[in-house]
């Protein structure tokens, strides 16, 4: 196993790696949408916030040699799941493959995010 790290996406919250590479898998934490060089949240809108998780998973992605083209399998989770439809609009945008996905409503997200993505990707 190698674990995957980049300053380009925020750091870790806790005791965890930003992605962990397992032969051609890659499993990525959980990515919330804070802006890597200030530690905020991007914005107060579920847009804004999905748009920051999409270029965090990026970047981790890239720090594995991946991109959105390699991921098979994502988790999503929203605080609101009325925010379902505008979080779309921005997930169609980046994951244009179409991998498998689970997208439910949590009670709460790190520090009050509105949305999070976690991806499974292959080489």
């Amino acid at each position: 196993m190698k674990k995957i790290s980049t300053t380009n996406a925020p750091a870790a919250v806790g005791p965890y790696s930003q992605a962990m590479q397992c032969g051609d898998f890659l499993f990525t934490s959980g990515q919330i949408g804070l802006d890597p060089a200030t530690g905020a949240f991007a914005g107060n809108d579920v847009v804004t916030q999905a748009t920051q998780v999409c270029e965090n998973l990026k970047a981790v992605l890239a720090a594995a040699d991946m991109g959105f083209e390699n991921v098979i399998k994502t988790t999503c989770f929203l605080a609101d799941i009325a925010d379902f439809a505008a979080f779309n609009e921005v997930y169609a945008k980046y994951f244009i493959s179409l991998p498998a996905r689970s997208c439910v409503a949590a009670k709460d997200l790190p520090k009050g995010a509105l949305c999070e993505v976690e991806v499974i990707a292959t080489k």
